[in-house]
């Protein structure tokens, strides 16, 4: 069983960054790959990123490519979404999910476990 909690969520002006963090229980931590994905009042969850259980493959979505970074620390039992150059329709509540498998997935079905979700909004 896996334990999954995000922080960093907050407020932030259009342009600006913000670093959320999912921080994660479970001794097979390291050998898990892991996602993001949000969801905006009205819409579905839609996927944002993936890494591998080694940290060597990552996927973006189109959205959000060139803006942030997914990073996973498997000393720290956490992986990070660093979010840049952020604007308002990235506002949405924000979820880790892990996987118990070592492959990057870019849907939600492939996901094992989920975080409660952390806000984001971004002002214009």
């Amino acid at each position: 069983q896996v334990q999954l909690v995000e922080s960093g969520g907050g407020l932030v002006q259009a342009g600006g960054s913000l670093r959320v963090s999912c921080a994660a229980s479970g001794r097979t931590f390291r050998r898990y790959a892991l996602g993001w994905f949000r969801q905006a009042p009205g819409k579905e969850r839609e996927f944002v990123a993936t890494i591998s259980w080694n940290g060597g493959t990552t996927y973006y979505a189109d959205s959000v490519k060139g803006r942030f970074t997914i990073s996973k620390d498997n000393s720290k039992n956490t992986v990070y979404l660093q979010m840049n150059t952020l604007k308002p329709e990235d506002t949405a509540v924000y979820y880790c999910a892990a996987r118990s498998a070592v492959l990057a997935a870019t849907t939600a079905p492939e996901y094992d476990y989920w975080g409660q979700g952390t806000q984001v909004t971004v002002s214009s």
